[in-house]
């Protein structure tokens, strides 16, 4: 995998930014270029054109096309899904989680949908078959690593007794889907690079939470008489009754 470091320890602090600026404006140029004619239709002429330095500049901070390709991807996306993941690690200690949900649930879907990482995300598929292990990163380190995070904060807020489930992945994955499906597939599948209007997405976001929390919300339990049996004595069922999200 590519090596991220911009300068070596020796190198002059000034030679260090240039350096990293460089760097910055090669990655930038690479990915308008990848996103606007593919990976097969990129060279390395046309990104040292684009991004004003020499080709021996860019063959010096990335190996081949195919290194810089993946330096790219894994930005883009540890760039997207940090933020994400850090604000699903501190639900754990929500004090209203209808609310905390709907704020998690309306950025995570800004994030993702971002027209950027959408077309990326097109590449990424498109090119899966030249570059497999591709495709695996980008999965772990966006959608996979935002699961197993909302699978381990939705464990702990089970424990706490906020939420009622006997699967944290489960769970998150049906959280993450309830509100990512239908803008993702439309996205991707439509081509649709424009970002969701502020309406459409809270739409998405808060019903998507509704219904989660409609499943894995926590419950009060009462017994009810249910019927009399035959012989005349009555046989209690357990229902159960969900608690009304504070707001």
């Amino acid at each position: 995998m590519t090596d991220f470091q911009a300068s070596s320890p020796g190198e002059p602090a000034d030679d260090g930014r240039q350096s990293t600026r460089k760097r910055t404006a090669i990655m930038e140029a690479a990915t308008t270029a990848f996103l606007h004619h593919g990976y097969l239709g990129t060279s390395m002429d046309a990104i040292a054109t684009a991004a004003g330095v020499s080709k021996q500049t860019v063959y010096k901070h990335f190996a081949d096309k195919q290194h810089l390709f993946s330096a790219i991807v894994i930005t883009t996306v540890n760039d997207a899904s940090d933020p994400v993941y850090n604000e699903v690690r501190d639900l754990q200690d929500s004090g209203d989680i209808e609310a905390d949900l709907r704020d998690l649930a309306r950025r995570q879907l800004a994030v993702v949908i971002q027209p950027r990482l959408m077309q990326l995300r097109r590449l990424v598929i498109a090119e899966a078959g030249r570059f497999p292990e591709l495709g695996r990163t980008f999965y772990e380190q966006g959608p996979g690593r935002t699961i197993a995070a909302l699978a381990a904060t939705f464990e702990h807020l089970a424990a706490r007794g906020v939420l009622q489930l006997q699967d944290p992945l489960l769970a998150a994955s049906h959280f993450n889907w309830l509100i990512m499906s239908a803008p993702l597939n439309e996205a991707m599948l439509l081509g649709r690079d424009e970002p969701l209007k502020p309406a459409d997405l809270r739409r998405h976001a808060d019903t998507g939470v509704r219904t989660f929390l409609a499943a894995y919300g926590r419950r009060t339990e009462r017994f009810v008489d249910a019927w009399v049996s035959g012989d005349g004595t009555k046989d209690a069922l357990q229902a159960s009754e969900y608690e009304e999200p504070r707001r």
